[in-house]
């Protein structure tokens, strides 16, 4: 299934697509004020959607209310985030591959929708995009034993923007999260596509232009860490709750690994896409 949610900022409203396409409301189904949120994916809400789609008992959402599409989560628990988790990508910027997952966290207040504007920060010169595999966790995990176990606790699959100020990243202090968690940072989506819809999150395709130029051109077959590991590996050191997201790591073709290579500015476009997950598009503004 393909989650999503629709509407202006803060009155998103959750949906899932039909097989032909359109998005059908799930608020008489799930109840007022419920959302894609910790208390969706703890009770296990995805198989009672499934279970309405399929014997089509949900309504279509009207052309006026699908102006907006929003991220296909509420604000995550946290986003954990891993780097340097593509072997060229390491390579470009000149670090060793990992000998463990590098970790490190992101804001969840920098979650918006897949075509809303990216604001570049006040006093940033070094504003870079990231495409990246996201993933939603559906139960809690912690201290898992088996990459079977840890791919049984997600819940699904999403297109996640990583955009990142290397200035502030990397020559502010060495703090990483501060170049990571500025506002409008990880547009999300346009949907959660659920666990079963994609049999090998280690076999799609990742793509990123900047003004109709690809700029990044790889596919998860080349994480340094994969998926499973990188769940198993993260619960040995931190719970991980229903909604929480996990972005994966980024392949090369940043600027930050192109000398001479512009970083973002105003009025530039980006877009993205993962196979299956669908595509994002933002324009870039100033904060």
């Amino acid at each position: 299934m393909k989650l999503l949610r629709v509407g202006p900022p803060g009155g998103e409203r959750p949906a899932v697509l039909d097989d032909a396409g359109r998005p059908r409301d799930l608020r008489g189904l799930l109840g007022p004020g419920a959302d894609f949120d910790r208390d969706f994916f703890a009770s296990g809400q995805i198989e009672r959607v499934a279970s309405a789609l399929r014997d089509g008992d949900l309504p279509l959402i009207g052309e006026d209310a699908t102006a907006r599409t929003g991220a296909p989560l509420a604000r995550p628990g946290k986003i954990v985030c891993i780097g340097l988790n593509y072997r060229d990508h390491a390579a470009e910027t000149g670090a060793p591959i990992p000998a463990e997952p590098v970790v490190f966290m992101k804001a969840a207040n920098t979650v918006v929708g897949p075509y809303d504007e990216v604001l570049i920060p006040r006093g940033s010169v070094k504003t870079d995009w990231e495409v990246e595999l996201g993933v939603v966790i559906g139960r809690t995990a912690r201290y898992l034993d088996s990459h079977e176990e840890a791919l049984a606790c997600v819940a699904g699959y999403v297109l996640s923007h990583d955009v990142s100020e290397r200035e502030f990243q990397l020559e502010r202090g060495g703090q990483w999260d501060k170049g990571k968690s500025c506002e409008t940072f990880n547009p999300l989506g346009p949907w959660l596509v659920t666990a079963d819809e994609v049999p090998d999150p280690q076999n799609l395709g990742l793509r990123l232009w900047v003004n109709g130029e690809l700029r990044q051109d790889g596919g998860t077959k080349d994480m340094v860490f994969e998926v499973a590991e990188v769940v198993r590996y993260l619960s040995q050191f931190m719970v991980l709750e229903p909604g929480d997201l996990i972005n994966t790591g980024t392949p090369a073709g940043v600027a930050l690994g192109m000398p001479g290579q512009p970083f973002l500015r105003a009025g530039d476009v980006v877009e993205l896409e993962i196979d299956g997950l669908g595509r994002q598009r933002q324009t870039v503004g100033q904060a």
